[in-house]
């Protein structure tokens, strides 16, 4: 599982010309599923990123969590982290999580992450998203399982 977690003062995701969702402070996150990816990993990366103490405290430093700041979670799928480029100019994306596992996990991040007490705000799996943020820093953060467990 992969997450580029980005430290954001506000984000919106559009589809179809219409806003979808929409957070204050807190985290985008995009968030790519493999192959080789199931719940046990979820709750793990999960937990990484509900703990990341990158928000600033009282002195300045880079000290407290999502939860401490009372902030919210924008969580969009995005296979496209999972793009192989070794070979060619053309991405392959056979890394990338089969869209109904994919879907699944993409699902049970946002509810886990709800049941934790956070605001989470989501896209829709598969759907053409338009996102746009006021990165805050900025500050940006790419979580991987492969190299975190």
């Amino acid at each position: 599982m992969r997450l580029v977690v980005q430290r954001v003062k506000e984000a919106t995701c559009i589809i179809d010309n219409e806003v979808k969702s929409s957070i204050n402070q807190g985290y985008m996150v995009l968030l790519g599923v493999s192959n080789d990816d199931n719940k046990e990993i979820a709750d793990k990366m999960i937990r990484k990123l509900l703990n990341l103490r990158i928000f600033e405290d009282e002195n300045g430093k880079t000290n407290l969590s999502i939860d401490k700041i009372n902030g919210e979670i924008m969580i969009i799928s995005q296979f496209t982290l999972y793009a192989n480029c070794k070979k060619g100019n053309r991405p392959s994306f056979i890394e990338a999580g089969s869209p109904d596992m994919a879907s699944e996990l993409y699902e049970y991040v946002i509810e886990r992450i709800i049941s934790e007490g956070i605001k989470v705000a989501s896209g829709e799996f598969g759907a053409d998203m338009k996102i746009s943020l006021i990165n805050d820093g900025p500050f940006t953060i790419c979580l991987d399982s492969d190299e975190l467990f």
